[in-house]
């Protein structure tokens, strides 16, 4: 079986603290953005670590149909997510536990257009193991947060000097980022501006995230596109959202339309802390919005 688009990431268990509540969720940007294309009609597989005790998880995706290819672990990572104002951009991030890096003999047997990879720090996804990915002929995308971030001696995740950009952003097709990490990575703090350095790198196309909606830079051209939503119930997965859907619909469409498509499914996954479970046509209904 050749899949559509493969999501590679290890499953988080989160604690989303905000300053009206604290919520705890099944994250990991691989499960947000499985139920994502899923949701756009994507034939799709995940391949995940995690402990035994956390596959309701792996159950959960084979319920709509996704390939699950699990790695069972001493621990699931944990994950705790920080908003302290209104401001979903802001944010600190705690892991105090991991499951660990992925190997190259998790996604050998798998056969796919695409390769999403939706690490939470780096080392969970070494360099090696992205150059024997790249062996699979397929399309490489990467979220950026999975390479630039590191733990400090509290555990707190922090971005730091990614010395290994060059080599493996020369592999990648998608790179996907928001515009904190853009930022970081750049020095620009204009996301057109940023988008377009991150391109110089090597990728063919860019996809930023931010608090207004989402911007590609794909052709040498940008296009952008807001969020449409009524109120933010789930931050968490925003940019994995956005990400997978944008990369299945370059598969049929050209890049303006998979933005649209993108902005629009990531606008309903907002509007609740859980991965997108709508449908493609309630999807689709938005997208006119966007015409």
């Amino acid at each position: 079986m050749k899949y559509d688009i493969t999501l590679i990431g290890n499953y988080t268990k989160d604690t989303v603290v905000t300053t009206q509540e604290t919520k705890y969720v099944d994250g990991g940007g691989f499960n947000y953005g499985a139920h994502a294309a899923r949701a756009l009609g994507a034939n799709v597989a995940a391949v995940t670590r995690l402990n035994k005790d956390d596959q309701h998880v792996v159950k959960n995706l084979e319920s709509i149909g996704v390939n699950v290819f699990p790695t069972y672990t001493q621990d699931s990572t944990h994950m705790e997510l920080i908003y302290p104002s209104n401001n979903f951009d802001e944010r600190t991030l705690i892991m105090p536990k991991s499951a660990g890096s992925f190997t190259s003999n998790q996604f050998e047997s798998i056969n796919s257009e695409i390769f999403l990879v939706n690490a939470s720090v780096r080392d969970e996804f070494k360099l090696e193991t992205l150059f024997d990915l790249k062996k699979k002929k397929a399309l490489i995308g990467i979220d950026l947060q999975g390479f630039i971030r590191t733990k400090d001696d509290k555990n707190i995740l922090k971005d730091t000097i990614w010395e290994q950009k060059e080599e493996a952003l020369a592999m990648t097709h998608y790179l996907k980022a928001d515009a904190v990490e853009a930022e970081f990575l750049t020095g620009e703090s204009d996301i057109v501006a940023a988008a377009k350095v991150l391109g110089a790198y090597g990728p063919k196309e860019v996809i930023i995230t931010h608090k207004d909606g989402v911007l590609v830079y794909a052709d040498n051209k940008i296009f952008q596109e807001p969020f449409k939503l009524k109120k933010i119930i789930g931050r968490s997965g925003r940019g994995d959202t956005c990400g997978a859907s944008y990369v299945f619909m370059r598969l049929t469409t050209n890049p303006e339309t998979a933005t649209k498509w993108a902005a629009a499914a990531t606008s309903i996954k907002m509007e609740s802390d859980t991965p997108l479970k709508k449908d493609k046509k309630t999807i689709q209904n938005l997208v006119k919005r966007y015409n």
